[in-house]
């Protein structure tokens, strides 16, 4: 699968609507999301069965601001509509390779238990 571009009004569904997204924030000025672009593009064939999304920060405001994204590029990564990696910076092949390694890699059990202790222990009033 290539990768799409998403907008402000179809982030939310396709991080819903699909096990694991990768979502690359990035703008046409910025030198590092251009040196990384190849390097997302070439990770998007290579693993099919995850999306790799791009989102570009100056034509879709609404999405960024929300996530916080405060530099690019910023890479996100979501499992069962879950976050799971958030970096900025332009990640070399290899190093994006563990990523997607690790995530697929994942127990979403024991990360929804963590992440409801995590919670707990703050005095958050919902859990996940």
């Amino acid at each position: 699968m290539s990768t799409i571009e998403l907008t402000d009004d179809t982030f939310e569904s396709t991080i819903s609507g699909n096990d694991i997204v990768m979502v690359d924030f990035w703008a046409s000025w910025c030198g590092p999301c251009l040196q990384f672009a190849p390097v997302f593009e070439r990770s998007s064939e290579a693993n099919p069965e995850i999306v790799h999304a791009k989102l570009d920060t100056e034509a879709q405001r609404r999405i960024p601001a929300a996530v916080g994204i405060t530099a690019i590029p910023t890479l996100m990564v979501f499992r069962e509509g879950v976050l799971v990696f958030n970096q900025a910076g332009a990640l070399p092949a290899a190093a994006l390779a563990q990523v997607v390694d690790g995530v697929k890699g994942l127990d979403m059990d024991e990360v929804r238990k963590e992440m409801a202790a995590q919670s707990n222990e703050r005095g958050d009033e919902t859990t996940p």
